[in-house]
């Protein structure tokens, strides 16, 4: 597998860039949002995802590996081949994709053009537990149905706490009733 690829670009389009490197130019397709990432720099490095079908070798760029992780993410629900993951991650950041899933925001992913109810469903039934895992910036969703879990998250984050952690701690000792100072004192002594 190529994982990425450093070298010179030598054509950029919101669907696609050419990278050459050793001589030789890959034609990598891209995300709207990894078409916006990518400056004016000549020389850049992309993160990529070969795709081996029977009738071709296609190489997928990202920016990030966050968003080849959440591509790779994508692609293993049924129904949801490369380029609906392309599609997915152009008009979504992988942050927003992510809290749509934790979130279980339907609307959200069903507002991708092509994604309809059934496929929003089984995304976030299929990737729920894998992108909660993931570092994804799904912190704001992660208590989904708690303000007050989420605002203690938020003041131990502004503490310094690391956000794993503090989201670990809260999930260990967080009951629906506890006020957000009880939350913070209880996560403060599992911490």
């Amino acid at each position: 597998m190529i994982a990425h690829l450093n070298g010179r670009l030598v054509e950029k389009s919101p669907t696609h860039v050419i990278v050459e490197c050793g001589g030789v130019g890959y034609f990598v397709k891209i995300s709207l949002n990894t078409f916006s990432r990518l400056g004016a720099d000549e020389n850049i490095k992309i993160f990529t995802q070969l795709q081996v079908r029977e009738d071709a070798h296609t190489l997928y760029g990202f920016h990030s590996e966050k968003e080849r992780e959440m591509f790779n993410h994508l692609i293993s629900v049924s129904g949801i081949g490369a380029n609906t993951g392309i599609l997915m991650l152009s008009a979504l950041t992988p942050d927003e994709i992510a809290a749509g899933i934790v979130g279980e925001d339907v609307a959200l992913i069903q507002s991708i053009k092509g994604i309809g109810a059934k496929t929003a469903q089984r995304v976030i039934v299929d990737l729920k537990d894998k992108v909660a895992k993931a570092d994804f910036g799904t912190e704001n969703v992660l208590f989904v149905n708690n303000t007050n879990q989420n605002d203690a998250l938020t003041a131990l984050l502004s503490l310094g706490f690391d956000k794993n952690r503090a989201e670990k701690a809260l999930k260990k000792i967080a009951t629906d009733d506890q006020s957000v100072e009880e939350l913070i004192k209880q996560a403060l002594k599992v911490l």
